[in-house]
């Protein structure tokens, strides 16, 4: 049964919004409020002291109408079945966004991965592919790594998966190393899809890269690359933020640099090349694009009103508020919405599945064009949908995206 209020509440509110553009019929948009399928498992683990504890993990297969489930997998405390219904939904419409033939779903672990060894954590890994290794496979839900899940968790949940079967499975997971059938460009592929659209945004908005500056929210996978990516191309990175602080250098940060010294001792925080500041004296800085990159819900009803960008990409889900994203619409701010801008890495996810079953692999050029012109093709899909039904672009994406998997739902027809 779906939660029925939190995280999930919100995504059903965007859903809503859409509806009204879209007045789809009422079993139809029932269909679309409800997941498909929910399961819990209990993930029993040995620690390396010995002793046996048990996590519980999850997996939400939201929607299949266009094709099998994909959607990441997470290592964090505050996982709880609310959290992974919602990224679920999101996933289902992202996928519509940029017309992939998948429909959505999520998992993850309620654990501290921080605390735990590497050891452990392929323990954790192990057991809990093999509790949802009923529901996931290449045909029917495909994994990938999200928040504190890498290439090397991918390889385990490929070799455990395999196991089970008798033989390789490499398309049971995307996002895994490359020696065993990952894709060249996977890495980077949600920043560099973000990236692509912030470049066409800035088009339309008749702005240039040559001296923006940016503010990025989150020093991961994600907000890493993105401000690697836009300080390459001109662009003056002038604050990062991790999950323990902020800094802040008007002049621009090496990001490379910034990325050695977080490597050193875990935080962005006491670079010697920029102020210290919190997380929310980031937002409130003036920047022409900030990059929320983290966890959701880092933009609320506290600090929106002091957002000064004039772009927001949305590099995580969901990471404004239903009351932050009214405040922010309101200001003006063009808003690159999640479904649309972060869509980079699911796009890379399903070239690399389509490689593993064919058994025939592109070179990352060819990877990094095919992903550029997805990602442009969407952009502008959502943003005429926006002048078109005179929208903002969130609205606009879900439109879309809905409207897509509406389609195939109705088509499908019910069974039996």
């Amino acid at each position: 049964m779906a939660p029925e209020n939190g995280f999930f509440q919100e995504v059903l509110t965007n859903l809503e919004n859409a509806n009204k553009h879209l007045n789809l019929p009422a079993a139809i948009y029932e269909r679309l409020r409800t997941p498909r399928r929910s399961l819990i498992v209990s993930v029993p683990v040995q620690l390396d002291n010995g002793t046996v504890s048990f996590f519980t993990g999850y997996r939400v297969q939201y929607d299949f109408a266009r094709g099998p489930a994909k959607g990441g997998i997470r290592y964090h405390p505050k996982v709880n079945l609310d959290e992974i219904t919602a990224l679920a939904a999101l996933m289902t419409w992202k996928c519509g966004v940029v017309d992939l033939p998948f429909g959505g779903a999520k998992g993850g672990v309620a654990c501290d991965p921080t605390i735990m060894s590497r050891d452990e954590i392929k323990r954790l890994t192990r057991r809990y592919t093999y509790e949802i290794g009923i529901i996931i496979g290449p045909e029917s839900d495909i994994p990938a790594p999200d928040v504190y899940t890498d290439e090397q968790v991918m390889a385990w949940m490929m070799d455990t998966y395999s196991m089970m079967k008798g033989h390789s499975v490499p398309g049971v997971v995307t996002g895994k190393p490359v020696s065993i059938g990952g894709s060249q460009g996977r890495s980077r592929a949600t920043s560099s899809g973000l990236v692509t659209t912030i470049m066409e945004a800035l088009k339309h908005l008749g702005m240039s890269v040559e001296g923006l500056t940016v503010s990025v929210l989150g020093f991961g996978k994600v907000g890493f690359h993105a401000a690697k990516i836009l300080s390459d191309a001109g662009a003056k990175v002038i604050g990062v933020a991790d999950s323990k602080g902020a800094i802040y250098n008007p002049q621009g940060l090496d990001i490379d640099d910034v990325a050695m010294h977080k490597a050193k001792i875990d935080t962005v925080q006491g670079y010697r090349e920029a102020d210290n500041l919190t997380v929310d004296e980031l937002i409130s800085i003036d920047s022409d694009v900030l990059i929320p990159a983290a966890l959701e819900g880092q933009i609320h009803s506290g600090n929106a009103g002091r957002v000064k960008a004039k772009i927001i990409a949305e590099g995580a889900n969901n990471p404004l508020t239903i009351e932050a994203n009214s405040i922010i619409t309101e200001k003006g701010i063009f808003i690159i919405p999640d479904i649309l801008a972060n869509a980079g890495g699911v796009v890379v996810s399903y070239f690399e599945w389509v490689q593993d079953l064919q058994r025939f692999f592109w070179n990352e050029e060819e990877v990094d064009a095919r992903l550029n012109t997805i990602m442009k093709k969407a952009f502008h899909e959502v943003l005429s949908i926006s002048n078109e039904k005179k929208i903002d672009m969130r609205t606009a994406a879900m439109v879309l995206g809905v409207k897509r998997v509406a389609e195939a739902v109705a088509v499908r027809g019910l069974y039996p």
